[in-house]
């Protein structure tokens, strides 16, 4: 069988390394029951929708990615339906200028919350799951437009993932002098990253193979280690005790997912926060 996953846009981007990782166990898992395999990535770069619309079309140069899914994803290619990073891509904390941090520790509560403007890209599913909660979103189509619209002031709040947060940071304090990670407070949703490959008959046959071999480094808790390694990285410098943490829900979600209550495949992070205020 045939691995072929996209290659990050930058050579600096190291957020999907863990899940070709995952990806290289779970095909090993189960050679002997499956055959060989090649695992690599496609060597030239490509965007989101560009790789979309490979899965689309059978995947003849990209044939898996893993992204955060949604409904409407899931109607266009095949799901194989097991949180990958157990809802860590669902940890959500701010960027901001820092001259709000003084307002935004004052925030005691969702309604409060409520006051403040978010940036986000209209495209993503956070904006759906933001806007399903109340919070008022600001959508950009532009990435970058969204570190200038808040050093404009046009929004207070940049939600980023708890995975991309930090990098983001680092790359752009120099050119947006004043941008910080804020310190007070942090976001949850069910937001299940999984793999996806084209709706073809070689599709299912690598969909029946990755499930299998995902349930295999589950139950021997391979997954659960490998899973605590990469969370350990993700979370090394962003201190979250103390942070008030709102859970929100996730209109995305579709019955496909696991059970919410499931510690195989979802983390409550309770370690991290404690009880949800």
């Amino acid at each position: 069988m045939r691995f072929t996953y996209p290659a990050p846009e930058n050579a600096d981007d190291q957020r999907q390394v863990y899940y070709w990782r995952l990806l290289a166990a779970i095909l090993e898992s189960n050679r002997s029951q499956y055959g060989e395999y090649t695992l690599e990535a496609f060597p030239v770069p490509m965007n989101y929708q560009r790789i979309q619309l490979e899965l689309e079309s059978g995947g003849e140069r990209v044939n898996i990615f893993a992204p955060g899914t949604s409904r409407a994803l899931e109607q266009k290619l095949l799901a194989i339906p097991l949180p990958l990073d157990k809802g860590l891509l669902g940890l959500r904390l701010f960027l901001i200028m820092e001259h709000q941090q003084a307002a935004l520790e004052k925030v005691k509560n969702l309604d409060m919350l409520r006051r403040f403007r978010i940036g986000q890209r209209p495209s993503w599913t956070d904006t759906t799951i933001l806007r399903h909660n109340g919070l008022e979103v600001v959508a950009t189509d532009s990435f970058e437009g969204l570190f200038k619209g808040l050093e404009a002031n046009r929004f207070e709040l940049f939600s980023r993932g708890a995975n991309e947060i930090q990098a983001e940071w680092i790359s752009r304090r120099e050119t947006v002098p004043g941008l910080t990670i804020e310190k007070h407070l942090a976001l949850l949703y069910p937001l299940a990253r999984y793999y996806f490959v084209p709706r073809t008959p070689t599709g299912e046959k690598m969909a029946e193979r990755i499930r299998d071999g995902l349930q295999r480094l589950a139950a021997t808790g391979e997954f659960e280690r490998l899973y605590k390694a990469y969370k350990r990285e993700v979370l090394r410098d962003l201190p979250l005790a103390g942070r008030r943490l709102f859970r929100l829900e996730n209109p995305e979600l579709s019955g496909f997912a696991p059970p919410l209550s499931d510690p195989r495949w979802w983390d409550d992070f309770s370690a991290e926060f404690g009880a949800a205020r």
